[in-house]
């Protein structure tokens, strides 16, 4: 447990995160930051939900640009 402490995805469920990178970047940048067809065709957090569980790479991807985006707005709030 110790080691979750620092981990900023700690309690957070991949359909927050999507939530919110939609909110913050939009489905058109989404898709130029991470070329995944689920952020181009048909755009949903549900599809791309059902995408990214079965494809671990695509979620680690999804993952560091929400990591990214949080110091971003942090780094500005500073």
């Amino acid at each position: 447990m110790s080691e979750q402490i620092n981990n900023p995805l700690h309690g957070i469920t991949l359909e927050n995160i999507l939530i919110q990178l939609h909110a913050h970047y939009g489905w058109e940048q989404l898709a130029d930051l991470i070329r995944i067809n689920c952020f181009f065709e048909n755009p949903s957090v549900s599809s791309s939900l059902k995408f990214l569980r079965k494809t671990p790479w695509a979620r680690t991807k999804v993952e560091q640009l929400y990591i990214t985006m949080l110091n971003d707005i942090d780094s500005k709030s500073s």
